[in-house]
C-alpha cells in the first residue's frame, strides 16, 4: 500500500507517478485478441466452437450447448427466492426509471430564415451484451445493460455469456428474464464480442456492444470500434473515498475493499486530513481483510494499488481527484455540496457518509457502467443514448435558397468543390 503525504516535498513527483499508472492491458493481450477476433471473422462457428472448448470447457453441439432458451430465463426468476426475486424487481424497477428521464427529445422548428431543422432520435436495430459467467457472474450488469437499451426502444438484444464448463448462473437467466432479453448464448471471451460484431451462420451480428469483461474482451471491444459502437474500453475498477476524521474508519476499510475485491487491478485511493484516521483505516483493513471471503484479491489489489494520501485540508481534495478522474468517487464528509462543486471528472460521485458507493452497484437508478482509467476528463457512464443515434434533417424552400445559397457557393468555390458550388448555382437560376 502507498502512502503519500502532500507536504513532503516530494509529493507531486510521486502523485504524478499514480496518476500515470496504467493497469491496463499489455501489447500480449492486444496481439492476442487480432489472432481471435480474425479466426471468427473468417471461419466463424468453427472457430467458436473452438475457442469456447479451448477456453471454457464448453463443447457447442446441440442447439441447447449454444443457447439459452427464453423459457429457461423465466424459469431461473420464477425460481428465485421471494425476497431475492423481490431485490432484483426494485433493482430493475430504479433502473427503468432513472433510464426513462433520460430520453432525449426529438426536434422540429422553422428559422428566421425560413429554414426547417431538426432532428429525430432513433435506437440501433440491435444491441449485444457482454455478461461475465462462472463465478464473476453478476446479474446487476446485466440489468445496467440490458434495462437503457430497452428503453431506448432496441429490438434485439443479445447476450453472451460464458459457461466455464457448462455452468450457468441462475441469478443472470433470472436477470435477462426481468430484463427483455431476446437472445442468450454460451459464449465469452473475445470471441463472442468478434461473434457480436461480425456475425456467424447461427448468430446475426448487432450494432453496438456493451458490457464489462475482463482484458481479453476490453480489447476485443477495443479493436472492433468503429465496425460496431461501443460503450467504452472498461479496465480495472476504481474508488476515491475523501473523508474527514468524523468518520467511521470500519466504514471507509469497507469502502475501499469494496472495489479491491473486484480485481486484482482494482485500485482504491483515501483522501483525507486526518493522520490518526489514516492509520486506523489502514489497521481497519487489516482486520476487514482477514474476515473477508475475497481476501485473496482484494489483498492483491490492496498491497499493489492502494494508496491513503494524507493533505493538510481538504481543499486540496478538489484538484487532485480531478486529476485521477476516478470512476467512483465518494465524498464521506458532513457537507459534501462544496467538494461536489468543485470535482469536474468523475464517473460518479456518492454524496456523504451514508451513501456507500455499494448502493450505486445495485439499486441506487444511476448506471453502475462508469468510465475508468482516468476516462472520467472525457466520457460518461452507460446511458440510453449509447443505444441511440441522432439523425438531423433540414428543409429549404425557393426564399430560403436564395438567402443562403451565394454564402455557400462562395465556401464552395474557396474550397475548390466547384460541383457543390453548381448544385446550388443551377437551382438558383445562375
Amino acid at each position: 500500500m502507498l502512502r503519500l503525504n502532500s507536504r513532503d516535498p516530494g509529493f507531486s513527483k510521486a502523485f504524478r507517478r499514480l496518476v500515470a499508472d496504467r493497469r491496463e492491458s499489455s501489447e500480449n493481450v492486444a496481439r492476442d485478441v487480432a489472432v481471435i477476433l480474425s479466426d471468427v471473422r473468417n471461419r466463424g462457428d468453427a472457430a467458436l466452437a473452438e475457442l469456447t472448448a479451448r477456453f471454457d470447457g464448453h463443447a457447442l453441439a446441440s442447439e441447447d450447448d449454444w443457447r439459452i432458451t427464453p423459457q429457461a430465463c423465466r424459469e431461473a426468476f420464477e425460481d428465485l427466492q421471494p425476497d431475492l426475486r423481490a431485490a432484483l424487481e426494485l433493482a430493475a424497477q430504479r433502473i427503468r426509471a432513472y433510464h426513462e428521464a433520460q430520453l432525449p427529445a426529438d426536434r422540429d422548428e422553422t428559422d428566421a430564415s425560413g429554414v426547417r431543422l431538426g432532428a429525430r432520435w432513433r435506437a440501433v436495430d440491435a444491441a449485444g451484451l457482454y455478461v461475465p459467467g462462472g463465478r464473476a457472474a453478476y446479474p446487476s450488469s446485466l440489468l445496467m445493460n440490458a434495462i437503457p437499451a430497452k428503453v431506448a426502444g432496441v429490438e434485439r438484444l443479445v447476450v453472451v455469456t460464458p459457461t466455464p464448463k457448462g455452468q450457468v448462473n441462475p441469478l443472470v437467466l433470472a436477470a435477462a428474464h426481468l430484463a427483455g432479453v431476446d437472445e442468450v448464448w454460451r459464449v465469452g471471451g473475445a470471441q463472442a464480442v468478434a461473434v457480436l460484431a461480425y456475425g456467424t451462420q447461427r448468430i446475426a451480428p448487432v450494432d453496438v456492444i456493451t458490457g464489462p469483461g475482463n482484458a481479453w474482451v476490453a480489447e476485443a471491444k477495443r479493436q472492433l470500434y468503429g465496425v460496431v459502437g461501443i460503450d467504452m474500453v472498461a479496465g480495472p475498477s476504481e474508488i476515491l473515498v475523501i473523508a474527514d476524521g468524523r468518520n467511521d474508519p470500519d466504514w471507509t476499510a469497507a469502502d475501499l475493499l469494496s472495489q479491491a475485491e473486484h480485481d486484482p487491478a482494482a485500485q482504491s485511493i483515501l483522501i483525507t486530513d486526518d493522520a490518526l484516521f489514516a492509520d486506523t483505516v489502514a489497521d481497519r483493513i487489516g482486520v476487514e481483510l482477514a474476515m473477508l471471503p475475497t481476501a485473496r484479491v482484494a489483498s492483491e489489489s490492496w498491497n499493489n494499488h492502494g494508496t491513503i494520501i494524507e493533505v493538510a485540508s481538504l481543499d486540496e481534495a478538489p484538484a487532485l481527484a480531478n486529476a485521477l478522474a476516478a470512476e467512483h468517487v465518494q465524498l464521506a464528509v458532513e457537507d459534501p455540496e462544496p467538494l461536489l462543486g468543485a470535482i469536474r471528472h468523475a464517473g460518479s460521485i456518492f454524496l456523504g457518509r451514508m451513501t456507500p458507493e455499494a448502493i450505486g452497484d445495485y439499486v441506487a437508478g444511476p448506471n453502475h457502467v462508469l468510465p475508468t482509467g482516468r476516462r472520467a476528463r472525457f466520457s460518461s457512464g452507460l446511458s440510453v443514448l449509447d443505444f441511440m443515434k441522432r439523425t438531423s434533417f433540414i428543409q429549404l424552400d425557393e426564399a430560403a435558397l436564395k438567402l443562403l445559397g451565394p454564402a455557400a457557393i462562395a465556401l464552395a468555390e474557396a474550397e475548390g468543390l466547384p460541383a457543390h458550388a453548381r448544385s446550388i448555382e443551377t437551382r438558383l437560376g445562375i
